[in-house]
Order: C-alpha cells, then structure tokens, then sequence
C-alpha cells in the first residue's frame, strides 16, 4: 500500500511537538495517547494493526498484535483521518524532554530500524513491525537495545528521542554505542552487541557490560538521554520511591518533612 503524502511542520525547542496537515481523506496513524489537539474534520479511530494492509485477514492482524505485545505496545493504533474539505490539522506531542526527527523512507531504501519506544505518529501505509536480531548474543545482552521496530514504507515518519540528537553518517566503518542511546539507523547498518572491555572495566567502568556495535555504510540517530537513564535518575532521587534526598531546599523544607513524619 502507497504511503499517504503529508505536510508537518515541527514546533518547540527541548518539549517539541509536529503537526500534521491532512487533505481530504488523508490519514495518520499514531500511538495510542501522542494526539496534543485536532481541528474540526478529523476523525479518529482505534484500530487493530497499522492499516498498511487493509486486506489482510484476521489471523494476519492476530500475527501483528502479538508482536505488538511482545514490544509491550499497546495492542491497537489509532488513525486520525480528515473527512471534511479543504486542509486540517492534526498535532502529536514529544512524551518526554527531547527531539522529534522527520524521517522520509523514501531516502532509507523504504525501511528503517528504531527503538519500540521511539515510535510518534506515520502516514497511513507504513508498516510498523518488530524487528528480531538472528544473533543469540544480542537477545541475551542487548537490554533496551534489543527489542527494535521496523518501519516499512514509502512516507514520513516521525520518531522521537531524549535529550540532543545527532546524526552521523557511517562509510563503511564501526561505531560503538550504549544500547540506550540508539534511535533508530537505516537498513545498510548491522547490529550487534559486544563485551564492553576487559572485566575490570565491566565490573567497575559504570557504562554497563556489554555495548552495541552499529558497522556499515549508513545513517545512525542517536540520542544523549535514553528515558530509562532519566527515570532512574529521578527514582534514585525521590524519597517516596525509596530514593535518597540529594539535598536540595532550606531547613524550612527539612524542618516540614520532620513535622509530617
């Protein structure tokens, strides 16, 4: 199925948000809770699957949601459609501090390999799956690196990621990255994962056991704050969490907590 052809436009510096323009009958699908705000016109439908094969039968639409539970997404997405005249808008918000980047799969060779949680919103017809790794290393070790999404198309997509983003351009060479850090990189890239150093640096080096390795001749997105380091930074930190107060605020403040107990 050909990929709807949409306008956006990208507001925001650090807490982005993109809106999307839709012509008559155009649509966009997205996951469940990204939707900011809709003009009048705009539909919108919860749906089993990604719509990028309307033909498909129920066991086709069955396959795709357990793969959908396996990436623990939610099992349905929902499409916001325009059935009015003329052109409407339709926004999607960043979920966390960071960058929203507009990829066109017709520039990655139709296909593109990202983070499950890096997923915003497409045009209708790209296919949203899960991406298996064939090497048994990156399964065990590959933490949140390991469970990927392949987006299939000939559209925009859009992804988002934490923190500042950067791009780098690969000729034929190898880059090693926190498994975190992956946004997405294009199909030419080859995954895997490796021991990070010898067993001192393992045990007490802090960047985790084990990196991936991205080799190839491509694109690769990356990000400086994978949501997981964040949120354990904010649990470690929060005294209602179990957490340790780092030791913020004035004797006033410690003075209340006293009261309170």
């Amino acid at each position: 199925m050909k990929s709807h052809v949409v306008d956006y436009r990208v507001f925001g510096d650090d807490l982005q948000f993109v809106e999307i323009e839709l012509d008559a009958q155009e649509t966009i699908i997205a996951e469940a809770g990204a939707m900011m705000y809709m003009e009048d016109g705009i539909v919108f439908e919860t749906k089993m699957g990604d719509g990028s094969r309307p033909k498909a039968g129920f066991m086709d639409k069955l396959v795709s949601v357990g793969k959908r539970v396996i990436t623990r997404e939610s099992l349905f997405m929902t499409h916001f459609t325009h059935r009015g005249q003329g052109k409407k808008h339709v926004a999607f918000g960043a979920p966390y501090p960071g960058k929203i980047i507009a990829i066109d799969l017709d520039e990655t060779n139709g296909e593109l390999v990202c983070q499950k949680d890096s997923f915003l919103c497409a045009a209708l017809g790209t296919e949203i799956s899960i991406a298996f790794s064939k090497k048994l290393g990156v399964g065990l070790f590959g933490g949140e690196g390991f469970i990927l999404q392949r987006l299939r198309g000939d559209g925009m997509v859009f992804i988002h990621a934490g923190g500042t983003i950067v791009e780098k351009q690969l000729e034929n060479s190898r880059l090693r990255v926190d498994t975190g850090c992956i946004v997405a990189f294009e199909p030419t890239i080859n995954y895997d994962i490796e021991r990070a150093g010898n067993l001192k640096s393992m045990i007490f080096g802090g960047e985790g056991l084990f990196v991936a390795t991205l080799q190839g001749s491509g694109r690769v997105w990356l990000q400086s704050l994978p949501f997981s380091r964040l949120a354990d930074r904010i649990l470690a930190n929060a005294p209602a969490a179990g957490g340790a107060s780092t030791g913020e605020g004035s004797l006033l403040r410690g003075a209340v907590r006293f009261l309170q107990d």
